[in-house]
């Protein structure tokens, strides 16, 4: 008790505070997402999304070697291409954006963990996960096949993981059994999406990948935000799958989830911050808030502390270069 207990003796100089510090940042525990356009030598800003481009593959391997050399451990790939149909055919393009990227950055950056997104919504005209039917359902098994064409595209153009994203029953145990089938049982691991919830927080991401629903409501697939235990059961129903590391999104609304996810398995549990929580900070330091370096380092080691082993953030080159 007080006056004897004074927890304040081991804050008092910056090296008493770093000496007894419980959560570590690093950048080898960083994914940084890239958003990947047909050509070459393009560049296009995102205005929902601030400092953020989409690249064309040389330019996107430009980067990931960059943050290769700060030491960020891997790079998560989103494709957008520039023909979409009902049924996002271009999702599986083995000349599409996203296998092009992956050859390149393996190419320029051979030591990075090259993750892919597996989704349809960038590759759809209706921007869904999967596809629709004639009346507006969105389709859960129908479009599995669909999802693990792209994952085994990816896998043959050298993905080290896919991340399917979908949120559809199922899609983990299909695309496993694609990829075993295809001979990369032991080369291609599953990043799956698993807690992934209906969120506001989407918003940038969408502009920035066009993939914006025409119609209908991705709350029929994605998970209520009131839902705490179901995003367990989520996980654990894609460990049973086969997947080999889960995913809880959006990050900060959802530390809860990581904490609870990380105590009931024994895979990697990764969190992503997702467009909105990285627009939000920018817009709030650029209005005078706070300064936005402090903020960001701040959110990720909240989401560290939560048990995350390790995040995928649009601001990883920057913390890398900070952290350095």
């Amino acid at each position: 008790m007080f006056p004897e207990s004074r927890p304040r003796r081991l804050r008092r100089t910056p090296a008493l505070r770093a000496l007894v510090r419980e959560t570590a940042l690093a950048p080898s525990q960083l994914i940084l997402p890239i958003f990947v356009i047909p050509g070459e030598g393009k560049r296009e800003s995102i205005a929902a999304l601030p400092g953020v481009d989409r690249l064309s593959a040389d330019l996107a391997a430009e980067l990931a070697a960059e943050a290769a050399g700060l030491g960020v451990s891997g790079v998560l790939l989103f494709g957008l291409p520039q023909d979409k149909d009902a049924v996002g055919s271009s999702a599986w393009d083995q000349d599409g954006p996203v296998p092009e990227a992956v050859r390149a950055i393996r190419s320029a950056a051979p030591g990075l963990v090259i993750a892919t997104d597996v989704c349809l919504c960038q590759y759809t005209s209706h921007g869904h996960c999967g596809l629709v039917s004639t009346d507006g359902e969105i389709l859960n098994d129908a479009s599995l096949p669909g999802l693990a064409r792209a994952a085994v595209a990816h896998a043959r153009a050298g993905a080290d993981l896919v991340a399917p994203s979908d949120m559809f029953d199922g899609r983990v145990a299909a695309i496993r059994d694609a990829l075993d089938l295809e001979g990369y049982g032991e080369s291609v691991g599953i990043l799956a999406y698993s807690s992934k919830f209906a969120s506001s927080f989407y918003g940038p991401f969408r502009a920035a990948a066009g993939s914006t629903p025409t119609q209908g409501d991705r709350r029929s697939h994605q998970l209520d935000p009131a839902n705490r235990r179901e995003a367990i059961r989520e996980g654990l129903i894609d460990e049973e799958e086969g997947a080999d590391m889960l995913m809880v999104k959006p990050a900060l609304p959802s530390l809860d989830v990581i904490a609870d996810l990380s105590a009931e398995t024994d895979l990697p549990v990764l969190a992503y911050q997702v467009s909105g929580e990285y627009a939000m900070l920018k817009h709030a330091a650029a209005a005078g808030a706070f300064v936005f370096q402090a903020a960001l380092l701040e959110s990720l080691v909240a989401i560290r502390r939560a048990g995350a082993r390790a995040t995928i953030t649009y601001g990883a080159i920057d913390v890398a270069r900070w952290l350095a």
